[in-house]
């Protein structure tokens, strides 16, 4: 594994309106499980770039879905940086199958997708996140941040100066 630190950057996360009052929970990825992590473990899915953000809450769809898109200011210590891909010299060959189609091996197959064995190994290796290549926005970076791994050092906040996101799900009815 490649290991990075990210000092004072800048991330985004667009969320679907009703859950915009927990921009930190990472509650949606613990009920499913995502890219990299399995159900039952918190992770934050960002990205490094606006588009980014916006092209992967799109995903295929033609049509953007409504959405509140937050910034977020990240220091972390220790992540991951799959940014430039596999390669056999610096990475386990599992990494190869990072990018796998996830949700059809879990939901359709019902087979362990290798990259939650993957999250598994980052987060055993005590780094917070993974950097990786957007599959839905070319030339994009995702950012996976595993909650319960950040150190005391590490940081990760919603800059909301205006208090402008909802505080709870009063804001909806």
């Amino acid at each position: 594994m490649i290991l990075t630190r990210l000092d004072r950057l800048t991330a985004y996360r667009m969320h679907t309106p009703k859950w915009a009052v927990s921009p930190m929970s990472g509650a949606g990825a613990a009920s499913y499980g995502g890219r990299a992590n399995r159900p039952g473990v918190p992770a934050l899915y960002l990205a490094l770039e606006v588009d980014t953000a916006v092209r992967e809450y799109q995903q295929v769809s033609t049509l953007l879905p409504p959405g509140t898109l937050v910034s977020y200011e990240l220091t972390l210590a220790r992540v991951v940086d799959f940014r430039s891909g596999f390669t056999g010299a610096s990475w386990d060959p599992l990494w190869e199958d990072f990018h796998c189609d996830w949700r059809q091996l879990w939901f359709d197959l019902r087979v362990e997708p290798p990259s939650w064995v993957i999250g598994d190994e980052v987060i055993a290796a005590g780094a917070a996140g993974i950097l990786f290549p957007s599959r839905v926005a070319a030339g994009g970076t995702n950012l996976v941040v595993y909650l319960d791994l950040l150190a005391s050092t590490d940081r990760v906040a919603v800059f909301d100066p205006g208090q402008a996101l909802p505080k709870n799900q009063d804001s909806w009815k």
